[in-house]
């Protein structure tokens, strides 16, 4: 599944003095059959790039893995049995992620959890010969969210709600487009991320 990454090199990526726009980041979401990394499995993977505050349609990342079983919660995800059967082994999609991620800053809506899932999959295959960890940089956009309310960047009036994806969608006016598709949350938790920037910016 490719070299073992290098720790000594994510520790010197993207320091905390690094201009914003120059940061690549990577918005990440998976779709699973369900909530446990150590019994369930990942049925889809999107990711999509940021960089100089702007969302890069080239810069993408979709793989639907093969699943088994067609379950109740792979058809929630709008995937159907022939296409479950026909998608990537976990391995080959896992090294696909791998080499896309490179040493991008991971960002997601509780990025723990899909996190938690991918690292499940690595250590089942052995990991990047032997490594079962990711070392990027991540941010969730739930706790950048918390963050910027305690700081004040909201009044009381604008401060959110709901801290879910689909609060934050909807206290930002962002059309829910093809929720619960792993590529669709991810585009949509970039253009999260995206606002968030811009008040942090403000907040200096």
């Amino acid at each position: 599944m490719g070299a073992k990454p290098h720790v000594d090199r994510f520790t010197q990526s993207w320091p905390d003095d690094a201009p914003i726009d120059a940061v690549r980041f990577v918005v990440l979401d998976c779709e699973t059959t369900g909530l446990d990394p150590r019994h369930h499995r990942i049925v889809s993977i999107g990711a999509v790039g940021i960089r100089d505050g702007q969302i890069d349609l080239g810069d993408t990342y979709e793989a639907l893995l093969r699943v088994r079983h067609n379950t109740a919660a792979t058809l929630v995800h709008g995937i159907t049995r022939t296409e479950s059967r026909a998608g990537l082994s976990e391995p080959d999609a896992l090294a696909g992620l791998l080499a896309y991620l490179d040493d991008g800053v991971i960002v997601g809506h509780h990025i723990r959890y899909d996190l938690a899932m991918i690292e499940a999959a690595l250590a089942r295959h052995g990991g990047a010969a032997g490594d079962t960890a990711l070392y990027n940089r991540r941010i969730d956009t739930a706790d950048l969210t918390r963050r910027l309310a305690a700081d004040g960047a909201f009044s009381k009036e604008t401060a959110p709600s709901d801290l879910s994806l689909d609060g934050l969608c909807a206290h930002f006016n962002i059309v829910p487009y093809d929720r619960h598709t792993a590529p669709g949350d991810a585009f949509l938790t970039a253009q999260v991320l995206l606002r968030l920037l811009r008040i942090a910016a403000r907040q200096g």
